[in-house]
């Protein structure tokens, strides 16, 4: 097995196999278990694996990979905000949204109380073109951010919302985020994550929760920017899709949005700061069918580029 740092001291750190290593969906099996010192060394010091050049996966070899690396049973994804497909085995495809949008660079499940500690994507079929998956390092961003825009956000926290509808075909129902059309679960699930919730008289669904904006890793000890203000507010929508929105709805019915934890308002300068500083430590993966990547997902946010043609990433979460 190989190690090599494509992007100097920036992520993903680029794994892949010896001739030996290659010949079979056991060998990415083998290696997570023959090298997994290494690798999770490797993890935490990059933030980012991409495991290239071993065998295809179908998809339950795909997610007994994750499954292995995790060391635990994959997470399911009720709750989460983005619009995806449940393929089984605790695998879904990766975030559903329109091919010409840019997906911010984001922390999984950053404005919920239970996250992901691992994410794995897995490319089935790349994009004829575009489509490559952002990432940034969490610690570099924390540290080159303003100090004053840290110490404000730190002491007041991000307050998410978000509007779900009600019904299939909807725009992203309850009943899509949350896996069920039972309402019981729905806030049972609510209250066992923290979140206000109230059913509105069109049958949809209004959330409210109160999260910190930086997290420390539990296992290096290193604070990172975890939160998803910036990518919750609706000044990161580009100005076409503002404006439909807005001609359809007030701004407080958007699906989603961000404050500051005591309900204040996020102010602009400071969310372009953010945005500034993210922009800086952005790196690209270019996707080959077959490749792996790994992210910590405290130590690395992730979005994905516009893309043209058919494009198939799937995700596990751990």
């Amino acid at each position: 097995m190989k190690t090599n740092f494509p992007h100097g001291e920036r992520l993903p750190a680029i794994v892949e196999p010896d001739a030996r290593e290659a010949d079979s969906p056991e060998a990415l099996l083998r290696a997570c278990r023959e090298h997994e010192a290494l690798l999770r060394r490797t993890l935490h010091a990059s933030g980012a694996l991409l495991l290239r050049g071993f065998a295809p996966l179908a998809p339950e070899e795909f997610a007994a990979c994750a499954r292995l690396f995790a060391g635990r049973d994959l997470l399911d994804y009720a709750g989460g905000v983005s619009p995806r497909d449940k393929l089984g085995a605790g695998v879904y495809t990766s975030t559903e949204y329109p091919s010409r949008l840019t997906l911010p660079l984001h922390n999984e499940l950053s404005y919920a109380q239970r996250w992901p500690e691992l994410l794995f994507f897995y490319c089935v079929q790349p994009a004829a073109s575009g489509g490559e998956t952002r990432l940034a390092d969490s610690r570099s961003v924390l540290k080159n951010l303003d100090a004053e825009v840290v110490r404000r956000f730190k002491s007041k926290g991000v307050m998410y919302v978000r509007n779900l509808h009600d019904g299939a075909g909807a725009r992203y129902s309850w009943q899509e985020a949350f896996e069920t059309d039972d309402r019981a679960v729905v806030e049972e699930h609510c209250r066992a994550g923290g979140m206000e919730f109230a059913w509105r008289a069109d049958g949809g669904l209004r959330l409210r929760e109160i999260r910190p904006a930086t997290a420390v890793h539990p296992q290096t000890g290193e604070e990172v920017w975890f939160n998803q203000a910036d990518g919750f507010h609706p000044s990161a929508l580009d100005p076409e899709t503002y404006a439909e929105l807005r001609a359809l709805m007030p701004e407080d019915e958007f699906r989603l949005n961000s404050f500051y934890g005591d309900g204040a308002p996020l102010d602009a300068a400071s969310l372009a700061h953010v945005r500034e500083v993210v922009a800086r430590e952005e790196v690209r993966v270019s996707w080959r069918a077959g490749d792996v990547l790994v992210v910590d997902n405290l130590l690395a946010c992730h979005g994905r580029m516009p893309f043209e043609g058919q494009r198939k990433v799937v995700l596990a979460m751990a």
